[in-house]
């Protein structure tokens, strides 16, 4: 029990520090209001967070919900009536987890989720470089290839030589190298180097490392704009100020019902998604109830919604920071919640001192850990069935988005599942008849045998020669579709046309 404290509190700490600046950078993208991304990370830790089932799982607000925020309040043109869609968000979704349709999670196939995982490394890398480099113009925590600033991944990355910045860059060098040498060598030598965690180590040095700076080397000094930005309040109650309720009045305003059910759909797909890939990364192996996290999704953006915070979803950056640097219960999502909220309140100037270099570094570590270079080797020795899907995910993420990425995948998964199908309906083997006069065809039916069945079967009995013998068996079939049931018995009747005899076992005529 000691330890498992011990290690929420290590990991929450790293987890509230990759939190901050997402919360913020997603606010920024959504075109709301600052602070309405740090009431969301406040909410998803502490609300979701106690009453999720999600040992790992840590919510907040999502980047793939970014642009559907964006254009919903360029729609609603008001941000009072998204604050009420939100609200009414969370109420679908906890109609969705009482009506237990948390089950869609266990339809993703593995290759997909793995190639989630890997995909979302990649880009986490991809897009931190930049940050590394010193060019901060697309927000942190963004997951698209086509960027709200106009660039894309890789023309960032080419930019980010025009912009290049001796500060960030030596300050991102030697976070990197120390969250190296943290996690492979430090934390071997003492214990003291596994309760102190490398990116809480590498925040500090970044902050020493820029005053520094600022004193013997000013050029390479980085300012406000390289560095966290998160509102400050001068008072408690000017802090409070800053929470905003819904307008109850645009309930009958059909665009808030239909911003409310996109919005519904999405972060609950979102958040099936990270719980499936969350619950692969838990070293662990505990399952989460899906159902149990709809519910708590839904009450999450209910309270975000009433006091002037962004929609939420589970995440999954925030969640493989938890598992990286050691989670092991959700005390961690909730003390960073907490964290948030307090220093929200208390240190915003502090805070506001930490460079997005060193975040990056971070993020840089985090997304290596995510997208492991042997996952890869793994995988090519499963085979097509599981490569193609994978690959085409991790593809299909850094060339569009997580959601359209995703769908990429399954819709290779699907393929592969209907040609599996296709290729193991019915298994065929030839046999002499007693009179030796003729071949008989002996084809036997698999146990399920659906529509997308038919194809093949009608290819195989179309194949048998005139003058042969044919024996159907259905005795393994538990269940037939009828579209190949009905094909059988036109066989059966056509069959006579060719001098084909038929013989049925188990074959149950259609009505």
């Amino acid at each position: 029990m000691v330890n498992t404290v011990k290690n929420d509190v290590a990991a929450s700490i790293v987890v509230f520090f990759v939190a901050l600046p997402l919360c913020l950078g997603i606010a920024l993208a959504s075109g709301a209001p600052l602070f309405s991304g740090i009431i969301a990370g406040i909410v998803g830790g502490i609300v979701v967070g106690l009453a999720s089932g999600s040992a790992l799982g840590v919510s907040g607000p999502a980047a793939g919900l970014a642009v559907i925020v964006l254009n919903a309040l360029s729609v609603l043109n008001s941000w009072s009536a998204f604050l009420l869609a939100v609200v009414l968000s969370g109420g679908m979704q906890l109609m969705m987890g009482y009506a237990r349709t948390g089950f869609i999670a266990h339809f993703f196939p593995s290759s997909v989720i793995k190639g989630m995982l890997t995909g979302i490394g990649l880009l986490i890398i991809l897009k931190q470089i930049p940050h590394a480099f010193g060019y901060d113009k697309d927000y942190v925590g963004e997951l698209s290839f086509f960027q709200p600033d106009g660039e894309t991944t890789l023309s960032s990355l080419i930019k980010m030589f025009d912009a290049f910045t001796p500060g960030a860059v030596t300050i991102s060098l030697i976070s990197i190298i120390l969250l190296i040498i943290w996690d492979k060598v430090l934390t071997k030598k003492h214990k003291l180097f596994q309760v102190l965690q490398g990116p809480v180590a590498v925040v500090i040095l970044g902050v020493i490392v820029n005053m520094l700076f600022k004193i013997h080397a000013p050029e390479f000094y980085l300012n406000q704009e390289h560095l966290v930005s998160l509102p400050v309040a001068s008072s408690v109650t000017d802090f409070f100020h800053q929470f905003t309720m819904p307008n109850l009045s645009e309930i009958t305003n059909y665009l808030v019902w239909k911003v409310a059910i996109v919005l519904a759909l999405v972060a609950s797909l979102e958040t099936l998604l990270c719980v499936e890939a969350t619950d692969k990364l838990d070293p662990y192996k505990r399952i989460t109830p899906t159902n149990r996290e709809l519910k708590a999704q839904g009450l999450g953006n209910i309270v975000s919604g009433m006091i002037g915070g962004l929609p939420i979803t589970q995440v999954i950056i925030r969640s493989s920071a938890n598992i990286t640097f050691g989670g092991q219960t959700k005390l961690s999502t909730i003390l960073h919640g907490i964290y948030i909220l307090i220093s929200s309140i208390a240190i915003a100037n502090w805070l506001n001192m930490i460079p997005l270099a060193s975040l990056a570094a971070i993020l840089i570590f985090i997304g290596y850990k995510l997208a492991n270079p042997a996952l890869f080797k793994r995988m090519i020795h499963l085979g097509d069935e599981q490569f193609v899907p994978f690959i085409a995910t991790v593809i299909g993420i850094l060339a569009t988005d997580l959601l359209i990425g995703i769908l990429i995948g399954i819709g290779f998964g699907i393929f592969y599942t209907l040609r599996h199908s296709y290729r193991n309906s019915y298994y065929m083997k030839k046999m002499s008849s007693k009179e030796n006069t003729h071949i008989i065809h002996h084809l036997t039916l698999a146990e399920e045998v659906s529509f997308f069945n038919k194809a093949s079967i009608i290819k195989a009995l179309d194949e048998i020669p005139a003058g042969s013998g044919v024996i159907i068996d259905c005795s393994n079939s538990k269940s037939i579709a009828y579209d190949v049931v009905e094909f059988i018995k036109d066989y059966k009747s056509n069959a006579q046309r060719k001098n084909i005899s038929v013989e049925t076992i188990g074959f149950i005529e259609p009505n």
